[in-house]
């Protein structure tokens, strides 16, 4: 079941070598390294319990073994590397870290050619030749009914290929600056804002300049949704790396961390819940050290299927 914003298809990278990402440690500050010994066989047993508690609410989770080579810690976050559109194409992105270009790996490709059907695959990787990078859903969040893609430009999001993926889809580009309390800036988009079907949770408190400011929350409004603020402190929490889907007969569920939920006030989960019910998971060593979250873990299909 696909509808213009979200799908219950899902797809999801088991990890077998998680670990703190110190390339990638230069500009995700959320990232912190727990020296744990066991984080691998933890995050495993995380990720397992949120693809069960998916697929318990009737969502299509394809889980893919990651492969112990080449190295690739950061795997458990696919969404960054590879999107796929209703449209049959596929897009595989430029990556900041050289580690995380491994991840690119044809046999998630083709554990989702063998269900769905891929008619066209466009290649931004050739940017890193230049050091540009877009880092797939985690750079952009899209409003995929508006064909608006918001993202705010770092070391890992540049307007370059923001533009080339916008005019290939026909999206609308929303590019602003956006950082955190140290004044540096936000490394992923999909850190502070979540765009939903009906509404949108953001943290328009880390978007600085005003003009900038009103302009993103200008066009959020412009497309009927309501604007749910969420602060600095539950932007560190997760509370914007949250992801909507669906189920297969429909029904809107939104994901995100156990600690993310808790970081929400009541009022704040009222809003949520009159949209959809929420389904969070305790998710914490992938947090603290791969410094991502849930939104982070999950690749949209909103490929056709295989007849």
């Amino acid at each position: 079941m696909t509808n213009a914003q979200n799908t219950s298809h899902l797809l999801m990278i088991r990890p077998v070598n998680f670990r703190f990402n110190t390339e990638t440690a230069v500009n995700n500050s959320f990232q912190q390294d727990a020296a744990d010994q066991q984080v691998q066989e933890k995050a495993a047993a995380e990720f397992d319990s949120l693809v069960a508690q998916l697929r318990s609410h009737g969502i299509r989770v394809t889980v893919v073994n990651d492969t112990p080579d080449p190295y690739t810690p950061d795997s458990i976050f696919p969404n960054n590397w590879v999107s796929f559109h209703a449209s049959g194409r596929i897009y595989l992105y430029p990556m900041f870290a050289a580690n995380r270009r491994l991840e690119r790996k044809q046999h998630v490709i083709e554990a989702v050619q063998g269900q769905y059907h891929i008619r066209e695959r466009i290649d931004l990787s050739g940017y890193e030749q230049d050091a540009v990078f877009l880092e797939g859903t985690g750079s952009m969040v899209l409003d995929r009914e508006n064909k608006i893609a918001y993202a705010c430009l770092s070391p890992r999001t540049h307007e370059k290929a923001l533009q080339d993926f916008c005019e290939r889809e026909n999206y609308r580009p929303i590019g602003f600056t956006a950082t955190d309390e140290q004044g540096q800036p936000i490394y992923h988009t999909n850190v502070m804002m979540c765009v939903a079907d009906r509404y949108v949770v953001i943290c328009a408190d880390s978007i600085q300049h005003p003009n900038e400011k009103e302009w993103v929350l200008d066009t959020i409004i412009g497309t009927g949704k309501q604007v749910i603020p969420i602060s600095r402190n539950q932007m560190n929490h997760f509370a914007g790396n949250m992801l909507q889907v669906c189920n297969a007969s429909g029904e809107p569920f939104l994901v995100m961390s156990t600690q993310a939920y808790r970081s929400l006030s009541a009022e704040q989960l009222h809003a949520l819940t009159q949209y959809n019910a929420v389904i969070h998971s305790d998710i914490s060593d992938i947090e603290t050290n791969g410094g991502g979250s849930a939104r982070c873990m999950i690749a949209e299909i909103f490929l056709p299927e295989q007849s």
